[in-house]
């Protein structure tokens, strides 16, 4: 990326829009992380693009002081992968809820990150449709009683993470709208990562959807819920530090359990660098349905070749093959094959 004379602040990617979220919705405080964080990128604002779809957490690109587009309705990683792999110059980021991405986007966001497009996702999750005013969504918990399921929800909700590391994504987090250090800390993470960098992003809908997340936030409960992912360092939690995660007695999982229970040399030791994925996605299934056991932070980094790299590789390639120049190489086109003469 190109780097800029001038030091940007928090002011400079604030845009003359008024922020037209709820009062209260956690939107207002990802975006205010996000403006504080990306004059660290030292990237100009006219190479660094936000790309939404259609939903509460698809108004972010007007209050970003770059490019930026509200697209269509779930399309949002389609249209951001054809401009990073048409313009690798650009920091290009998706953002995009539970309903845009994981519904009617779902294909879009699977195909983007099995590609590894150099994209930086960004996934709003409160567990609900806030926009059209409180429909149960694709991430809604089992028996979610809401306007369109009167008698609750009959679906199992998607695990974001457990769909990222399916697709084979090399960067996979999560973090919380409330927790500004955190949340700074897995984007820049994900900022620095090459290829698609997929962050889940627990969101409170205090107007639909208040408290989805509460036992995470509560001083009271967070140390006993959380399970915070640190590269190298052992999965230890708790506020006593009481609980760990072991792998299960017959080795194809992980659990959670007593401390006091388990030999130092048994409690795993979290490894995001991990090449095979099923660490990670194990990792994923911890949660428990009152959000026990969930783990924060990042689950996965592991690099490899870009689909912006690969591509643009193959482009010099056929380029240098080049038998002529491209007028000559059209005339060829044009007259190759059967041809006919009209008098």
């Amino acid at each position: 990326m190109t780097e800029i004379p001038v030091k940007l602040t928090m002011k400079d990617f604030k845009s003359d829009q008024e922020v037209r979220w709820c009062p209260g919705c956690g939107d207002y405080a990802i975006l205010a992380a996000m403006q504080s964080f990306m004059p660290e990128l030292n990237i100009p604002r006219e190479k660094t693009v936000f790309i939404s779809g259609i939903g509460c957490s698809s108004r972010f690109p007007y209050y970003m002081n770059t490019y930026g587009m509200h697209s269509i309705h779930g399309r949002a990683p389609a249209i951001a992968t054809g401009l990073s792999v048409s313009r690798p110059d650009l920091s290009v980021w998706v953002v995009t809820g539970d309903g845009d991405a994981l519904s009617i986007g779902g294909n879009h966001l699977i195909h983007a990150l099995r590609r590894n497009v150099n994209l930086k996702i960004l996934l709003f999750n409160n567990r609900i449709y806030g926009l059209t005013k409180g429909q149960y969504s694709p991430t809604s918990e089992t028996g979610k009683i809401t306007k369109s399921t009167p008698m609750g929800s009959a679906d199992a909700p998607f695990n974001p993470i457990s769909l990222a590391l399916g697709a084979e994504a090399s960067f996979v987090a999560r973090t919380i709208d409330s927790d500004r250090k955190h949340l700074q800390s897995v984007l820049r993470a994900a900022a620095d990562h090459q290829g698609s960098a997929f962050v889940e992003i627990y969101q409170n809908c205090n107007i639909f959807n208040d408290g989805a997340f509460e036992q995470l936030k509560d001083s009271s409960t967070k140390d006993d819920y959380l399970l915070p992912l640190e590269h190298g360092q052992p999965l230890i939690f708790g506020s006593e530090k009481q609980w760990c995660v072991t792998r299960t007695a017959g080795g194809f999982g992980l659990e959670v359990r007593p401390v006091e229970a388990v030999a130092a040399a048994d409690i795993v030791t979290h490894d995001a660098h991990h090449n095979d994925p099923s660490y990670a996605f194990a990792l994923s299934r911890l949660p428990q349905a009152d959000l026990r056991n969930t783990p924060i932070g990042v689950f996965r980094a592991a690099p490899r070749p870009t689909y912006d790299q690969l591509v643009t590789e193959q482009v010099a390639h056929a380029v240098a093959e080049r038998a002529g120049t491209p007028e000559e190489e059209l005339a060829a086109l044009l007259r190759a094959g059967d041809t006919w003469t009209l008098s």
